[in-house]
């Protein structure tokens, strides 16, 4: 856990449990995470993974995955990218590559409701291959099955240094495993870290 320190150490979020009690997720299960920061947030979860990284995306989305893009969480040379035809395709992918626990952590982006049965499928593959599962889903359109789920947002920080990356929101809004809370954090891309944020005027 030392990848995550503390910028404040008093008065952080009434009500809101330790992060580290939820973060980095749970190994051996499958996660979710959605909002407009739910790419960086993968990114943030792989930077703490030892070994492989595998991406999966469908071929049709808009955009690239750029490798040298993801430069500032980790080595862009462990990443692999698993271009499917459909989602479907992308399941069996992630599915297989979980089981194979090859990957420590294999990332999925979802564009369409995944069903019960398919992510409990996930899950399974996920404990016997003891590796982790994150789907970056859309707003509402998550699955009973999932372990965790996250949203992450930007927000406004009107007193953040030149070079600080973009403050976030990571809020879990689902969690088999604990209860429900928000944090305000900033990553440091000097020393790959992410660090707590006390809320504005605290």
């Amino acid at each position: 856990m030392n990848w995550i320190c503390r910028k404040y150490t008093l008065n952080f979020f009434p009500m809101t449990p330790d992060f580290t009690q939820s973060f980095p997720l749970r190994a051996e299960r499958v996660h979710e995470v959605c909002g407009p920061c739910a790419a960086s947030f993968a990114a943030v979860c792989a930077s703490s993974t030892r070994g492989s990284v595998i991406w999966i995306r469908e071929y049709w989305r808009p955009g690239t995955l750029n490798p040298l893009g993801l430069l500032p969480f980790f080595d862009p040379g462990k990443l692999l990218i698993a271009k499917v035809k459909d989602q479907t395709e992308g399941l069996a992918v992630a599915e297989e590559a979980l089981r194979d626990g090859t990957t420590p952590l294999v990332i999925l982006e979802i564009s369409q409701p995944m069903g019960l049965i398919q992510g409990r499928r996930l899950q399974l593959s996920a404990r016997a291959g003891k590796s982790t599962g994150l789907c970056l889903i859309p707003d509402g359109m998550g699955s009973n099955a999932a372990e965790s789920r996250w949203h992450a947002a930007p927000i406004f920080d009107p007193f953040s240094a030149p070079g600080d990356s973009t403050l976030q929101r990571y809020e879990l809004i689902k969690n088999k495993s604990g209860t429900l809370g928000f944090w305000h954090v900033r990553w440091d891309t000097a020393s790959r870290r992410l660090h707590l944020v006390s809320a504005t005027g605290e």
